[in-house]
């Protein structure tokens, strides 16, 4: 069975540094594809980051600069340090393996996702 178990959100103040981690089981980890999502109340799915099994990287726009994804293929995780977070970064986030979960509406790729609060 597919898995991803995020953790690691919390409450920060604005400028505040959080680090996510997203542990993933019941596939080959190393070959696939890894992204991070997230999604505010009454906000649509966003896509931020994504990172191929080859460690390419992309980022979102209004994270380029402030977040970085990588993976430990050894410990079948990805990571996505969160750095200057700003209010506007408040959601909760979701990784998976499967990168267009917001385009295919395929949420049930979510692991149970972790909050992220940001006050100003």
């Amino acid at each position: 069975e597919v898995q991803v178990v995020e953790s690691g959100g919390g409450s920060v103040q604005a400028g505040g540094s959080l680090r996510l981690s997203c542990t993933a089981s019941g596939f080959t980890f190393e070959k696939s594809d890894m992204a991070w999502y997230r999604q505010a109340p009454g906000n649509e799915c966003e896509l931020i980051s994504t990172i191929m099994k080859d460690g390419t990287t992309s980022y979102e726009t209004s994270v380029a600069g402030r977040f970085t994804i990588s993976r430990d293929n050894a410990k079948n995780t990805v990571y996505l340090q969160m750095n200057n977070l700003k209010p506007e970064d408040t959601a909760v986030y979701y990784c998976a393996r499967d990168l267009f979960v917001c385009l295919l509406r395929t949420f049930g790729s979510w692991g149970q996702g972790t909050q992220v609060t940001v006050s100003s």
